[in-house]
């Protein structure tokens, strides 16, 4: 069941967890790669602050972002900034999102993000949640996934397994960790078992690691399409 005022809590303390750490950024680490291909650290920030933008839009039934060129633009315009800058966008992005929660009546309609997907409102604060917590990770900055809280980790992971179901490009897969098991894919070939750590299998499933340290039966590691 999706419980939205427990994941609304979440988002606040992921980000005064994501606040505390970025405070220890300057501004030469703040133009160093992230771990994102392409992406400075600054880069990263810009785009949690526009993101919590982008939901609010969201939660107000507009379109999330004017269009593909000018969310890719918005970061790039803010990514250069100091931090000081970066830590105060951070920190009024996510209280206008807290504010446009905390006006919600109906979090049981559908809303539209971008590309078409669509989603119940309720679940929104859980995908605000994931920005938070994996592009802390992806910041580089002593913030790993296993450093992720369990229940996030366990959630993401059956997030993104129902993400994969019913891909043709994906084979049938069981995704097992010590703390539970998934299953994704499509339905032709044999099933592939994925075995390995809650962090590691997570890390596959959203790209953030090559999957080399997982153990597979049945087959190779199953190539997932970009999220």
């Amino acid at each position: 069941m999706i419980d939205h005022v427990h994941d609304l809590a979440s988002v606040r303390e992921a980000t005064d967890r994501l606040l505390n750490a970025a405070a220890r950024i300057d501004n030469a680490a703040a133009a160093a790669p992230s771990r994102l291909p392409g992406w400075s650290r600054g880069h990263v920030l810009a785009h949690l602050s526009r993101n919590a933008d982008a939901i609010v839009n969201v939660l107000r039934d507009l379109p999330m972002y004017v269009s593909g060129e000018a969310r890719e633009a918005d970061i790039e315009r803010d990514a250069p900034r100091p931090m000081p800058a970066q830590l105060d966008d951070l920190r009024e992005s996510a209280a206008r999102f807290d504010a446009a929660a905390a006006a919600q009546s109906d979090w049981g309609r559908t809303v539209e993000l971008r590309n078409g997907v669509t989603d119940r409102a309720a679940r929104i604060p859980f995908r605000r949640l994931v920005e938070i917590e994996l592009h802390h990770v992806d910041l580089d900055i002593g913030y790993e996934l296993e450093d992720l809280p369990e229940e996030f980790t366990d959630r993401e992971t059956a997030f993104l397994a129902e993400r994969f179901t019913g891909r043709a490009d994906v084979p049938p897969t069981r995704i097992v960790t010590e703390r539970g098991e998934w299953r994704t894919g499509g339905t032709e070939g044999g099933e592939v078992t994925v075995t390995g750590s809650p962090a590691d299998v997570v890390g596959w499933l959203a790209g953030r690691r090559d999957g080399a340290a997982l153990k597979t039966a049945g087959g190779p590691l199953p190539a997932l399409p970009p999220l």
